[in-house]
């Protein structure tokens, strides 16, 4: 070894030199630089799948189950080819548009930019920023998650118009609703420059994102493509219960994922949400049964799985915001309300919301949003500072309803209308009689 060094040049040797004395300061460097937990990227990743779980099948079996045999399929086909239309476009642009580099002017509270169309800028080592400085998860996981929320979204507005919307009507639809609702908003909320985000919204998992915009578009789409044929007259109960309540089961499993993945983190966090997620749902699906019974009526299946979903509903913003005994008050009373809204409020106005996708998700999604601002208080059990004002994050939590609110509507009947333009919307009278099964994709879920 001497020899050789003997032989390099003098200015060899000492940059050499220069550089092993470098390697602990690189070294350094490196470490500083943070490096995502195995165990989190691990439970991110079952989080998404279980999301995933959430949509198909679950979704697709509790709605699929309420609604009339001859359109089984029909439901099940739309909430999985819009699933996949998501998937694609949020490769395409959602992404970028919800998450990616700020832009700069004033369009920034409501918008990302157009740097990660194709996820463009993205690789297996890039990371996305967590709840807790200097913890990161690898980023296509961030976006893979994200993308589950966005699909399931989409897919829970077609409650309010299965059994009479043609599929093409679906696909264009979602192709112009997701970039003009969901990502604007999702953005506004979740985002670090969002307008909600910065103001101090709390929305753990999707009570505004998710759920209060899905609950309105979905009112929006079914009061312009009108009632099915025979509402009101006709028979609709749901043919199979049985395929309801599994797929209620799946979505509670699901919802797991959807709010203690939301940590972002396999942390203490996500364990505050998991146990809310618990609490919540069991208190709703009680006080739903409890509140038929108290309405004169037995307490029924169909009432345990809506209490469920209900109670899953109002608990999805206030998940990691809230103690158990919050959260199953919080439950308890989003389950109330949306039995009032699906057994009085809807047959009053008259309107047709074929599975109550704004009964349960819209009604439920705001009194999740705004009973977040209560059972987020220290009193409560939350985790709210002990000098927490009550009555200021009220009015920031009613901002972000009655913004979502108006968004999700506007954005909703232009994308309605630009299907009806392109597609006729709705399919025919015969095809209904006969069912979309048969009529929109001749099959049929049972054999005659």
């Amino acid at each position: 070894m001497t020899r050789i060094l003997h032989r390099l040049r003098a200015p060899a040797v000492l940059a050499g030199l220069a550089l092993m004395t470098a390697v602990p300061a690189l070294a350094q460097d490196a470490a500083a630089v943070p490096v995502p937990d195995k165990g989190d990227t691990a439970w991110m990743m079952v989080s998404t799948l279980l999301v995933l779980l959430m949509i198909l099948p679950g979704l697709q079996l509790f709605y699929g189950g309420l609604t009339r045999s001859k359109n089984m399929l029909s439901s099940m086909t739309q909430i999985g080819a819009a699933t996949c239309l998501v998937m694609v476009l949020w490769v395409v642009f959602g992404y970028s548009m919800a998450f990616g580099p700020d832009m700069d002017g004033a369009l920034k509270p409501f918008i990302a930019g157009f740097d990660r169309l194709f996820l463009s800028g993205i690789a297996p080592d890039s990371t996305a920023a967590t709840f807790t400085k200097d913890v990161v998860i690898p980023e296509y996981v961030f976006v893979c998650f994200q993308m589950t929320f966005a699909a399931i979204t989409a897919s829970l507005v077609l409650g309010s118009v299965v059994e009479r919307i043609k599929f093409s009507a679906v696909m264009v639809f979602t192709l112009v609703w997701l970039p003009l609702v969901y990502l604007p908003i999702a953005h506004m909320v979740w985002a670090a420059s969002g307008l909600f985000f910065v103001m101090g919204a709390l929305d753990f998992a999707g009570g505004t994102v998710v759920h209060i915009n899905a609950g309105v578009s979905a009112l929006v789409a079914a009061l312009i493509l009108g009632k099915r044929l025979g509402f009101g007259k006709d028979t609709m109960a749901p043919h199979s219960l049985t395929l309801t309540l599994v797929g209620t089961g799946m979505l509670w499993v699901g919802w797991f994922g959807f709010n203690a993945g939301s940590a972002l983190e396999a942390n203490g966090s996500a364990a505050l949400a998991m146990i809310n997620t618990f609490v919540a749902t069991a208190a709703a699906a009680l006080a739903w049964l409890a509140t038929e019974k108290v309405a004169g009526h037995k307490p029924s299946s169909l009432g345990l799985a809506s209490g469920i979903i209900a109670g899953l509903v109002a608990v999805t913003p206030a998940a990691g915001n809230a103690g158990p005994l919050g959260a199953m008050g919080l439950g308890a009373v989003a389950a109330v309300v949306c039995y009032l809204a699906v057994s009085m409020l809807k047959p009053k106005l008259g309107y047709d919301d074929s599975l109550d996708a704004f009964g349960i998700h819209g009604i439920g999604g705001i009194v999740g949003a705004i009973g977040t601002a209560v059972v987020y208080s220290p009193a409560l059990g939350g985790p709210g500072a002990a000098d927490y004002d009550m009555g200021e994050k009220i009015v920031v939590q009613l901002l972000a309803v009655g913004t979502t609110i108006v968004w999700a509507a506007i954005g909703t009947a232009i994308a309605i209308f630009i299907a009806k333009a392109v597609t006729g919307l709705r399919v025919s009278a015969d095809v209904e009689r006969e069912g979309l099964d048969l009529g929109e994709h001749g099959e049929r879920a049972y054999n005659p």
